[in-house]
């Protein structure tokens, strides 16, 4: 083989090493962003410790597209706490304030009933069907701080799909052309 079938060789092998690379350093970011994640799962208690208002309905004190960041730990939930919510059959994740706390005498459970700030009447509509209160087991966490507005990112691109694959397609892009 000459001295042009070792060069094609040298840049082939030069590709490969170059690909190989990029896919590592993207597997990386993937694994960091993942165990990111999963130490705040374990740090805050919450199986969402960052969750996004989707709704006005905790106006004024939290706006649509407002981050929430949780903590669920096992001191007692109190009246007026902001507390976010799943119930069975729902997708998305309710953030009101508890606006009454029920404790049995006999059994020692306890039971909420939220409202939204902005909302006229108690969550109890918004609850499975014959459900009157909540549980601790309903709860995903207490809202412990706020990030105004920087939530409208993943609002856009719930509402607006075709950006979310955009900035995918671009991100892959940036990944496959960098030279580092």
């Amino acid at each position: 083989m000459g001295w042009i079938g070792e060069t094609i060789e040298s840049f082939k092998s030069i590709k490969i090493r170059k690909a190989l690379s990029q896919a590592i350093s993207f597997g990386l970011i993937v694994s960091s962003a993942l165990m990111i994640w999963k130490g705040l799962i374990c740090w805050t208690g919450s199986v969402s410790p960052v969750v996004v208002v989707l709704t006005g309905s905790m106006e004024p004190g939290f706006a649509r597209g407002d981050i929430l960041f949780l903590h669920m730990n096992k001191d007692p939930i109190r009246t007026g706490e902001i507390v976010v919510y799943n119930i069975e059959g729902r997708d998305i994740p309710i953030v009101h304030r508890v606006i009454k706390v029920h404790e049995t005498k006999d059994t020692g459970e306890v039971y909420f009933l939220t409202k939204g700030d902005n909302n006229e009447y108690d969550d109890i509509p918004l609850y499975a069907e014959n459900q009157l209160w909540l549980q601790r087991q309903h709860l995903m966490g207490k809202a412990i701080g706020f990030l105004p507005y920087v939530g409208y990112a993943t609002i856009i691109m719930t509402d607006m799909p075709i950006i979310k694959y955009i900035l995918i397609g671009a991100l892959g892009l940036l990944v496959l052309t960098s030279n580092d």
